[in-house]
């Protein structure tokens, strides 16, 4: 991909000069260690917060958001552009057209036997009722560990004009909507299958083939158990505005360093339509920014040529990043050393996640590319010399991470926690309260500089400048194998693994 704007040829030459400053060209660890610590040092939260400040204002001036595709998110990849490009970066625009969503309706509510409201969240991408709903008896398909995949699952019952209630898990939530409109169903509700909020999506507009929802596990607990005891009517509304729409991707690199041993790092810019994506997350746009500027102000050219990225429409599914990669030729990947993720890095209950690059764990998806291991155990044992805990956490597809891992780019970075429930054991690791999601204004509206704790943001955008200044001099630690965890003092803490819930669609 050609990153460099005509207008940043203009843009003085910073990131140029000299990169040793006394130490030998042949000694990237000391050129490193001396970077990283400069940088580390020099980024802080507080400075960030501005940026944070910023977005708010943003969003406050256009209909309290920043989706892709809208004013507010426009603005903010303006915002970015406008002070890398004056920090001296080659800064470009990468335009995409998608269909912008944003929620019109969704609501649900027991009609009968015993009349109440249910919360649910419309999916991503899915059609649309009558304005008003519609009201029909909810069915509810048997449980097993691929629940509403199959058609053979839908044989137990009429499904003809009905609600199905689906719990998540074995297949898609496109897969399950479209088994259950061949069914005859006029709709669908999914339910959780762990704790939190379900806020998925169906990928795309052609995928969807009827009215879908999400519910708590609790509350699709709750009218499994109405259900057993004997018919129930609801009344199910969820409409969506989809719209053909074009946004763009902000790219900014260092004007010196070795092309052929790109170090890249990203967050995505743009909101949910609820909110004004504070956390998430403008959190991690503002620690990458702030980070990107720090860089800038050295006046230092890297030994690896730096590329920062802020993704658009990350909450339609990844298309930013997606994008991206899918512009990228076999040897400009091939290039590409390494690919960093910062979402959500301010959760106000949060934890400090890492994303598991070999599979440690033991948990859920496998390993990531060759060098991903490498890349989460230099960000556990900064966190380490920090005194910092931290727990793995998978690699599950759901953040701008996945482009780079399907393109087989090694990948790690940073999360603090959206829709998933602390437990009692990392309440007592990293404070907070048991029993309530890292982040209660997830995908909400509530999701302001209120929603902002300023420890994690300090400590993930330390994670960050240690990267950066650490990658840019020197790549060597990708190649070495990687010691157990007992011979480096790598701390876990203990309770559940987290997973960012951007692009679900299972």
């Amino acid at each position: 991909m050609a990153v460099v704007a005509a207008t940043a040829l203009a843009a003085p030459l910073l990131l140029a000069a000299s990169p040793h400053h006394g130490h030998s060209p042949h000694d990237p660890s000391k050129n490193a260690a001396e970077l990283a610590r400069k940088l580390v040092d020099r980024s802080s939260a507080k400075d960030a917060f501005r940026h944070l400040e910023r977005f708010q204002a943003i969003a406050d001036a256009a209909d309290g958001h920043r989706a892709a595709g809208s004013p507010g998110h426009d603005a903010s990849a303006a915002y970015v552009h406008r002070l890398l490009l004056k920090a001296g970066y080659r800064v470009d625009y990468q335009t995409f057209d998608f269909v912008y969503t944003e929620t019109l309706a969704e609501k649900l509510s027991v009609v009968s036997p015993t009349p109440r409201d249910v919360g649910i969240k419309a999916m991503t991408y899915t059609p649309s009722t009558p304005e008003g709903g519609i009201t029909a008896a909810l069915v509810a398909v048997p449980a097993d560990d691929t629940t509403g995949c199959e058609a053979a699952d839908y044989a137990s019952a009429d499904f003809t004009g009905a609600i199905a209630l689906i719990k998540r898990g074995g297949c898609s939530f496109a897969e399950k909507q479209a088994a259950a409109s061949v069914a005859g169903a006029a709709g669908a509700v999914v339910y959780n299958n762990t704790e939190g909020v379900l806020s998925g999506t169906l990928g795309d507009v052609a995928s969807g083939k009827i009215p879908t929802g999400g519910l708590t596990l609790a509350e699709g607990e709750k009218l499994v158990a109405d259900l057993a005891e004997g018919e129930v009517k609801v009344a199910f509304e969820v409409r969506e505005l989809q719209e053909d729409r074009t946004t763009r991707n902000v790219v900014a690199e260092t004007r010196g360093g070795n092309a052929a041993k790109t170090v890249m790092l990203g967050a995505h810019l743009d909101s949910v339509s609820d909110g004004p994506g504070i956390n998430d997350n403008a959190s991690g746009s503002a620690g990458l920014l702030e980070v990107a500027l720090e860089l800038a102000k050295t006046h230092r050219s890297p030994t690896n040529k730096v590329r920062f990225a802020w993704w658009s429409a990350e909450e339609n599914g990844l298309l930013g990043s997606e994008a991206y990669v899918a512009k990228l030729s076999e040897a400009q990947r091939g290039k590409t050393a390494l690919y960093l993720n910062f979402d959500m890095i301010a959760s106000p209950n949060g934890a400090q996640f890492v994303f598991d690059g070999d599979d440690s764990d033991g948990v859920g998806e496998g390993p990531g590319p060759e060098g991903s291991a490498q890349l989460e155990h230099d960000i556990n044992a900064f966190l380490d010399r920090e005194d910092k805990p931290h727990t793995g956490t998978d690699f599950n597809g759901r953040s701008d991470y996945g482009p780079f891992i399907e393109a087989g780019i090694p990948a790690g970075g940073t999360d603090t926690g959206a829709e998933g429930i602390k437990t009692a054991a990392q309440a007592e690791t990293y404070g907070g309260t048991a029993g309530v999601a890292y982040d209660p204004c997830y995908h909400a509206a509530c999701d302001d500089l209120d929603n902002v704790d300023m420890g994690h943001f300090d400590t993930n955008i330390d994670v960050i400048a240690h990267a950066v200044g650490t990658y840019a001099h020197d790549l060597g630690s990708l190649t070495r194998p990687v010691p157990a965890a007992s011979d480096t003092g790598e701390r876990r803490s203990g309770g559940l693994r987290e997973g960012h819930a951007h692009g679900v669609t299972e």
